[in-house]
């Protein structure tokens, strides 16, 4: 796996480039049932008004019912396949267990078709295995974190991210998370082993319009380049800035920067340090 820059044959071309995966057995369109259909909101709520600006159109997909609670326990799964996923920047492995049960996790990185994970309290900690946090060594890296034991993996589930444990006491493990913030956890919350695949995807570069189209993603436009009505930023004669102390949303709402989590929150006393912005 690694990033590929391509040759500048046009424009588009000039500045792109991509992840290239290597030989891997793709696994698309033989297991239909771990597969839906998904119906695109382009960044509409219930009532059918734009909350999230700049989303719709991009490529059809399917979603891919991805197992994150690892709850068949004690049950030895091959991996058959490493498939990519539309929906997330990680590669997910096909699993295939010894009762005949097919399901998706998130791939870590060094997981090789033909082997054999498991998940259970007194597991190997091995790449791909999942298990409590009370029984991962201290230093291991690991990924799809439960906030909630049961619930499934919420944390660290992105291309190339890893925590890892920094202490163990008093029922909860102190784990570091990839933005460096340090958060308890209870040690009964299950995790898995390894880092997560596909680490260049940070990497890489766009490099023409059209890709992001594909993705879903419509233009933005400066708010500088607006009339004043339109943006806080607007207006001016010229090239001229945003004309005041710090950025604006269109709304009028301090941007860029701005903490938006609610004080108070009943998980603030399970962060011992925040992270960085």
């Amino acid at each position: 796996m690694s990033l590929v820059i391509v040759r500048p044959t046009t424009p588009g071309r000039r500045h792109r480039s991509v992840v290239h995966f290597g030989k891997r057995e793709l696994a698309e369109g033989r297991f239909k049932r771990l597969l839906k259909g998904v119906t695109k909101r382009s960044g509409r709520n219930s009532q059918g008004r734009v909350t999230v600006r700049h989303r719709g159109g991009g490529h059809k997909r399917r979603i891919r019912m991805i197992d994150f609670r690892r709850k068949k326990l004690n049950v030895n799964g091959r991996v058959v396949a490493l498939s990519y996923d539309p929906n997330r920047s990680a590669l997910l492995a096909l699993i295939v267990y010894e009762d005949g049960d097919k399901r998706y996790i998130l791939a870590p990185e060094g997981l090789k078709v033909g082997e054999t994970v498991v998940a259970g309290e007194e597991v190997e900690a091995r790449v791909g295995n999942a298990l409590p946090l009370k029984n991962i060594p201290i230093g291991m890296p690991i990924h799809n974190l439960e906030l909630v034991p049961g619930k499934g993996g919420q944390l660290v589930r992105g291309a190339g991210t890893a925590a890892t444990i920094q202490a163990k006491e008093g029922g909860f493990a102190s784990i570091i998370l990839p933005s460096k913030e340090v958060r308890l956890l209870p040690e009964a919350a299950y995790a898995t082993i390894g880092q997560l695949t596909n680490a260049e995807h940070k990497n890489i570069q766009v490099g023409k319009a059209g890709r992001k189209r594909y993705l879903g993603i419509r233009p933005s436009v400066r708010g500088v380049a607006m009339h004043p009505a339109a943006h806080p930023h607007g207006g001016g004669e010229g090239r001229s800035g945003i004309g005041m102390p710090g950025p604006k949303t269109p709304w009028g709402k301090p941007a860029l920067g701005k903490r938006t989590r609610r004080r108070g929150k009943y998980s603030d006393r399970f962060i011992i340090s925040r992270r960085s912005k």
